[in-house]
């Protein structure tokens, strides 16, 4: 941007014109961040008003027709910059919605897009989860908190919803994301394709989706490890909700609070037909780009010396910093310097409801090799 005509408010739309002051685009203004402007529009000149705004959540809705039936009920209604809402996310968690920020440019217009949501999908709630660098901001200039329900009521902290006919706990209030990790929803189906009759490690489970997946689809033995306590009381939480289903009730569960890499570079003995390792991101910042090659490359070692021959590795990173070629190549030079043969089975990017229209948006990624 080489000059601005006057100071702006967070918030407001701001036009940007190219030298010879021709339309370029239009967007929310945000003066405290690095990214100045939001670009809810380009091309030839809009006209943003409430029947646009109308527009632009139908659309994003209407990309999510049939892609889901009655046996899931949690997804992503809007994925922001590549559904047209920069800094916005929209998550279902059946008749409850989560609408997270993370550009305070939202926060002076949040009573009106909360309105046309209410208007549009008629929720039971609306919950509204804010990025740690915006909250400060929200409570002193607009009274705004993390987690407060902005429309109608939750009668706990956690919700219920479906997804291919599990029932999993979403922490809409207070968890990670906006509740639970709905992006790796087509991998746990895969991984649950993979598990009949397997033992698996699932390693970095928080609330224990791939176990539950391996389990429904006739796993006899599942083994949590994370470092968190209460994601695996999550877990068993999850495994209680699905007790209706005889293959969850005969596998076997174990949970076991621990560092996943410390556990995994430790392990000499435990033997598994199926790892899953979905470490949270390692690289949040580009200069942690290369450490976080490094220590993908480390956790698949660790995953396939757990793995029995015949056995499936599936290694997932949802780092931003790495591409997709460069986490791929790691995992695979750990396979082929291993010596064993292994084929691969396919690699996988982020699901339908989380689409991907720029590159900064790509950050999901899987690869599966079975040995």
């Amino acid at each position: 941007m080489r000059e601005q005509n006057r100071p702006g408010l967070s918030g407001e739309l701001a036009v940007i014109f190219d030298r010879e002051n021709r339309f370029l685009a239009i967007g929310l203004y945000d003066p405290n961040s690095p990214l100045r402007m939001r670009v809810l529009h380009a091309g030839k000149p809009a006209t943003i008003d409430s029947a646009w705004w109308v527009d632009q959540l139908r659309l994003a809705v209407n990309r999510r027709s049939g892609l889901f039936d009655g046996q899931t009920t949690g997804y992503r209604w809007i994925n922001g910059e590549s559904d047209g809402w920069p800094g916005l996310v929209l998550d279902r968690y059946d008749s409850t919605l989560v609408l997270k920020l993370y550009t305070a440019a939202w926060l002076p217009r949040l009573t009106e897009i909360a309105t046309l949501i209410e208007r549009e999908l008629s929720p039971s709630g609306i919950v509204l989860r804010l990025s740690r660098n915006i909250q400060n901001h929200a409570q002193t200039q607009f009274e705004l908190t993390d987690g407060m329900i902005l429309r109608g009521a939750l009668a706990s902290s956690t919700v219920v919803f479906a997804e291919t006919g599990l029932r999993f706990e979403a922490e809409v209030v207070r968890g990670q994301k906006t509740g639970f990790f709905l992006d790796q929803r087509e991998n746990r189906r895969k991984v649950g394709a993979l598990a009949n009759g397997r033992q698996m490690l699932n390693a970095f489970s928080f609330s224990g989706g791939f176990s539950l997946y391996a389990a429904k689809a006739g796993a006899t033995e599942v083994t949590d490890l994370d470092i968190s306590s209460h994601a695996l009381a999550g877990a068993e939480r999850n495994f209680a909700l699905n007790s209706a289903h005889a293959n969850v009730v005969k596998c076997r569960h174990e949970r076991i609070q621990t560092d996943a890499f410390a556990w995994l570079e430790q392990n000499k003995t435990r033997k598994f037909d199926l790892v899953v390792l979905d470490p949270p991101s390692l690289a949040k910042r580009e200069p942690e780009r290369p450490g976080a090659i490094q220590a993908y490359a480390k956790l698949a070692a660790g995953g396939l010396a757990a793995l029995r021959p015949g056995g499936v590795l599936v290694a997932a990173s949802c780092s931003a910093h790495v591409s997709a070629p460069e986490f791929f190549d790691a995992v695979r030079h750990v396979a082929t310097v291993s010596g064993r043969s292994f084929r691969e089975i396919e690699t996988t990017a982020q699901p339908p409801d989380h689409p991907a229209t720029i590159p900064e948006a790509h950050y999901l990624k899987s690869i599966y090799l079975q040995f």
